[in-house]
């Protein structure tokens, strides 16, 4: 059974999809722990009520990035994780830590990668005036929201849609695509190798697998 370890700083709604996917689709591994750098984090309550080991690590007394995310990291590596998944989380990672579990993190971010790095995606594809918008899980890497994308979602933009109103859309699909590339990490069948995303061997195009040709 493999360890999958979760960070969060919000609502966890992504979390929630992977806790109920290890109790279908996924059947070799187990959320062991959910960590978050905010105390008041909803997704807490939702691994509480999953049975799932819960931890609040307040960022506020380390003095830079790096000795944050080492003791973070001593935390994590006690569960022995298999795979990190970042649900959420909004603290840019230090370049140890990503080292750390390179090829065992992933990460979903709300657009179509490499469209939109950073925040305020639904924003910035409405002002931009694209039709489609969407969602992308990819290996994380210490280019922000640049490395090697897995598996995306694409969803239609509307003329009277809001950020809100394109967000739900997008969260929607996030919640199908996120524990499905969970699976597969834990399947063993993808692997991130020389700075690419393999799936069954084969080489993942820049849109990641079942990209448009």
């Amino acid at each position: 059974m493999k360890n999958i370890v979760v960070l969060i700083s919000g609502s966890g709604s992504n979390l929630q999809a992977i806790l109920e996917a290890c109790q279908s689709s996924i059947t070799n591994a187990q959320v062991r722990a959910v960590f978050s750098n905010k105390a008041e984090a909803y997704g807490l309550e939702r691994a509480r009520q999953f049975d799932v080991a819960t931890h609040f690590v307040d960022p506020k007394p380390f003095a830079n990035r790096a000795d944050f995310d080492q003791v973070l990291m001593e935390k994590i590596d006690t569960y022995q994780p298999d795979i990190i998944a970042l649900a959420g989380y909004m603290r840019i990672l230090s370049g140890e830590f990503v080292r750390h579990y390179l090829g065992k993190m992933i990460n979903i971010h709300p657009s179509l990668l490499p469209k939109y790095p950073g925040l305020h995606t639904h924003q910035r594809a409405i002002d931009a005036g694209d039709s489609e918008h969407g969602a992308s899980v990819h290996f994380v890497t210490e280019e922000l929201d640049g490395g090697p994308v897995i598996l995306q979602a694409k969803v239609p933009v509307f003329t009277d849609d809001d950020a809100a109103t394109l967000a739900a859309r997008v969260q929607t699909q996030e919640h199908n695509i996120y524990p499905l590339v969970v699976k597969w990490l834990a399947d063993e069948r993808l692997v991130m190798k020389n700075g690419a995303a393999y799936l069954d061997g084969l080489l993942l195009g820049a849109s990641g697998y079942a990209a448009d040709e």
